[in-house]
């Protein structure tokens, strides 16, 4: 039976304090060996929990076995040095010290789909797996061999449309890929960064979806936002492109967030990821918040293309945090569910 408004998440949860540091954007490991390996995939069985008991309809793997959303498959791949780093400037907001790319770049195994495996044994229902976008990874690295953004974006679709099309046969409903560059890199999103995405997803039978927000909840992002103004109308950039594209799915940041709900219009026919839960804030939201958001957005999208989800990841905050607003969005949309069947 198809569930109306199912719930997701954007991605990643925290880590329990004894596999990682807590509350860490880029955490250490505190297990080494073996000892890690198996302590990744009891906090992966620990996250499919956490979102059962919520009432989460599409499971994530809370992105328990990796430390980074992006440097993690990237580190997987040759053409990379870890050790060769320079600092660069990540989405035009803060510094940070990157690998450099020092040749061809290519993916000799693959990366996550073991992984995908291990979640798809886990649950029932269905899983949602999450790769960085092209344009998302070239701005997290020093490319000192293609020399050009494009080039190098279209390198990483060809390398993520091979991990794509595994995790597809590993059993993944839906594969998302998260471009929280479209929301800055405006012309070279439009011009080659919705084609390389597109690219990225060729061929998939699985839902495909892209993430959009504006970044966890950490304080070069936090600070950026309070330079945006009022209104927050980025998405009005890219999407008429992206409502023309091959992708099914598309995410954004609605709660506590200044972006006007009528942005949703521009995207009309596809599948949205509203996100009802901030990222930013230790607080939980009430379900009749989180409701109420629902709410606001079903007057631009129809109900059986809104997936309630979270605005961005959850991994920098508390765990009991984060799990309370599981619950809170797992309610929130339990009650306009029962609101749109009477």
């Amino acid at each position: 039976m198809t569930t109306l408004l199912p719930t997701t998440t954007a991605g990643s949860l925290p880590k329990p304090s004894w596999l990682a540091e807590p509350e860490t954007l880029w955490p250490r490991w505190k297990l080494s060996g073996e000892e890690l390996a198996a302590g990744k995939r009891d906090a992966l069985r620990l996250a499919v929990e956490d979102q059962r008991q919520a009432g989460i309809s599409i499971i994530g793997d809370g992105e328990q076995t990796r430390q980074h959303f992006v440097t993690t498959f990237i580190e997987h791949l040759s053409g990379v040095d870890f050790e060769l780093r320079e600092t660069v400037r990540i989405r035009d907001r803060y510094d940070a010290s990157v690998p450099t790319v020092v040749g061809a770049v290519a993916r000799p195994q693959p990366v996550f789909v073991e992984d995908a495996r291990y979640l798809r044994a886990q649950t029932d229902q269905p899983i949602k797996w999450t790769l960085p976008g092209p344009m998302t990874m070239i701005d997290t690295l020093y490319d000192a061999h293609y020399r050009s953004r494009e080039k190098l974006a279209w390198e990483f679709a060809c390398i993520l449309n091979e991990e794509a099309r595994e995790l597809e046969a590993a059993g993944v409903d839906i594969i998302q890929f998260d471009e929280p560059a479209f929301n800055v890199f405006f012309d070279e999103a439009n011009d080659w960064g919705i084609a390389t995405l597109e690219r990225a997803a060729e061929g998939l039978t699985a839902q495909t979806a892209v993430h959009i927000c504006y970044g966890y909840g950490i304080k070069a992002n936090t600070d950026w936002k309070k330079t945006l103004g009022s209104e927050w109308r980025q998405y009005e950039r890219t999407f008429p492109n992206l409502q023309t594209s091959t992708i099914d799915i598309i995410s954004l940041e609605c709660q506590n967030s200044r972006v006007p709900m009528d942005l949703i219009e521009l995207i009309r026919g596809k599948k949205v990821m509203v996100g009802a839960i901030d990222v930013a804030t230790d607080r939980v939201e009430t379900p009749e918040e989180v409701a109420e958001t629902l709410r606001r957005a079903l007057r631009f999208v129809d109900a059986d293309k809104l997936y309630p989800a979270t605005n961005c990841g959850l991994a920098p905050l508390p765990r009991h945090v984060a799990q309370g607003k599981l619950k809170a969005l797992g309610a929130g949309a339990q009650i306009v569910r029962q609101e749109l069947a009477a």
